[in-house]
């Protein structure tokens, strides 16, 4: 009986717990939404996104992106957008494709050119299935320059006259108001530059013989520097870099860079020696103005400047002489410093130190050819193009020979060639260089100053470059000097003619003018147009006298 009952209870609890379990089975959890990715951006059908800046975009693009998923439309709207540069939301059409996989956005109007815009999509935006996007898109892109002419189209000779007219404001509306020489820049304030001054000095001689100056008038401003220099600062005969437009005190370019800068001298001597020649009347006041240039002429002690060596030294300090210890060699800007040298009448050098000096016993020769053009003289690719335009002011390359090379204007024509294709070949893939966008030389770059060149590029294009080449490349360089009139006018032309520097990759225009890369636009323009500058240098006596002794033929 008693065994009866206990296994009645036993069945009884089997049946509980058995119902218990029954019970207790929870319910299963619903199904996450898969996530899902975008697997391909293109624009305008055929340009691919893949992490990186995309350069001229056309302005009307057609933005396409591809997702793993059909996507919830009304998501769209507030999470895959256009930005602007100030990260303004820019108004989009959207369209959808493949059962709404496919999002096709429009901007509703153009968009502006040269201009920054980003392309994002936010893990908020949602698939028809409740999935959300799993990773962010952030993708930027530069929209393309605007085509259309900035200003009326004129003739050459005068877009070339309007170049010449409007970059001189730089040295007479900005010229100092006590010294009349050239500011460094155009923020420089009472600081002002002896090499470029003697840029300036040539411009303004092109000017006067061009009718935009009066005669009179150049002689005023020619007056009123000369007599300035005649008590500024000077070492053994050799002025600074910089001096004080008022007290004629000299500015320190660096910490030990504070008394004679030689070959900023001969850029100074490069232009007073022309404008002695232009102002050759037999009136008092440029019989006066001749004499008074001679004297700052005569007085250089080119020779003390060798430092007991056969070479030329770029600097001198009173108070660390020579620590500097930079000789004058070539390859660069700098041969007209030795054909001055040797042209001194008081303190000539001799042809040993031209040799050892500046052409290193004929190590200054190249010989290589790049893209096809031979270089006869300096670096690989030539440099940056202000070797062929600071001592060819003056100089007139043309038929101009020597023991290294067998004519300067092939030297010149040469560079200024291998920077073209460079720029125009556009290995490094930069936005905007083409053969109408072209010129590598020393300017402003963003946050700084560089020398320019084939093998020092950071993108930045200096219009001084192609538009100082004028003589030796017309043709690619009346195409350059179009379109950054024209096609970059709106950004690149200001008060005194085309700002110093540009990059389109960065999207950056210097606000900044230097006289050294204002001046020889102006004078290597005139160059071109009727060889004004190259005729009065050369037909000085001395210059004459200092290129035969260092066995240049030619001339």
């Amino acid at each position: 009986m008693k065994k009866n009952h206990l296994l009645l209870i036993a069945a009884i609890t089997c049946v509980l717990h058995s119902c218990s379990k029954k019970d207790e089975t929870p319910t299963p959890p619903a199904p996450v939404p898969s996530s899902f990715s975008c697997s391909d951006i293109t624009i305008n059908g055929s340009q691919s996104f893949n992490g990186k800046n995309y350069f001229d975009v056309g302005r009307q693009p057609s933005l396409r992106f591809k997702f793993g998923a059909p996507l919830e439309r009304s998501s769209v709207a507030d999470n895959i957008v256009l930005l602007g540069a100030t990260a303004n939301v820019i108004n989009c059409s959207t369209s959808f494709e493949d059962d709404d996989s496919v999002v096709v956005l429009k901007p509703s109007s153009t968009l502006t050119a040269l201009s920054q815009f980003k392309v994002s999509a936010y893990t908020s935006l949602t698939s028809k299935s409740g999935g959300k996007l799993n990773n962010a898109i952030s993708l930027s892109f530069v929209s393309s320059i605007d085509s259309t002419d900035k200003f009326p189209r004129i003739s050459d000779n005068e877009l070339l006259d309007l170049i010449q007219q409007k970059t001189f404001k730089y040295f007479w509306d900005l010229g100092h108001p006590v010294s009349g020489l050239a500011r460094e820049r155009n923020s420089s304030g009472d600081l002002v530059t002896t090499g470029g001054s003697g840029f300036g000095i040539m411009a303004l001689v092109a000017m006067v013989d061009r009718g935009f100056k009066t005669r009179a008038e150049g002689l005023q401003r020619m007056k009123t520097i000369v007599s300035f220099l005649q008590t500024a600062d000077n070492f053994h005969g050799a002025f600074p870099h910089w001096l004080d437009g008022n007290t004629g005190k000299v500015i320190p370019f660096s910490a030990n860079d504070n008394g004679a800068d030689l070959v900023e001298t001969s850029f100074l001597m490069q232009g007073l020696l022309t404008a002695r020649q232009y102002f050759n009347q037999a009136v008092p006041d440029e019989v006066a103005l001749r004499q008074d240039i001679d004297s700052l002429w005569r007085r250089v002690e080119w020779s003390w400047f060798q430092n007991g060596t056969n070479s030329l030294y770029w600097h001198w300090s009173p108070d660390k002489q020579w620590v500097m210890n930079m000789p004058v060699s070539g390859w660069n800007e700098a041969l007209i410093t030795y054909i001055l040298a040797a042209s001194s009448p008081t303190h000539p050098i001799q042809k040993a130190v031209y040799d050892q000096g500046w052409a290193k016993n004929g190590n200054i020769r190249n010989g290589s050819s790049y893209y096809g053009i031979p270089l006869p003289l300096g670096d690989a690719f030539g440099g940056p193009l202000f070797f062929s335009h600071y001592s060819f002011l003056g100089l007139n390359p043309t038929g101009l020979k020597d023991a290294y090379a067998d004519n300067y204007f092939v030297q010149n024509k040469n560079h200024t060639l291998i920077n073209y294709n460079y720029c125009k070949i556009n290995a490094r893939g930069f936005f905007g260089y083409s053969d109408a966008c072209w010129g590598l030389t020393a300017s402003d770059i963003p946050n700084g100053y560089t020398a320019s060149s084939p093998s020092n590029d950071v993108g930045v294009i200096a219009p001084t470059a192609a538009i100082s080449s004028l003589p030796y490349t017309p043709e690619e360089s009346m195409r350059a000097i179009r379109f950054f009139y024209y096609k970059l006018g709106d950004k690149l032309w200001g008060d005194y003619g085309f700002k110093d520097a540009f990059s389109l990759k960065d999207l950056w225009f210097a606000d900044s003018f230097l006289a050294i890369d204002q001046g020889p636009q102006i004078v290597m323009i005139e160059n071109y147009r009727s060889k004004l500058l190259w005729n009065l240098f050369m037909s000085s006596p001395e210059v004459k006298t200092g290129l035969t002794k260092l066995g240049f033929s030619g001339f």
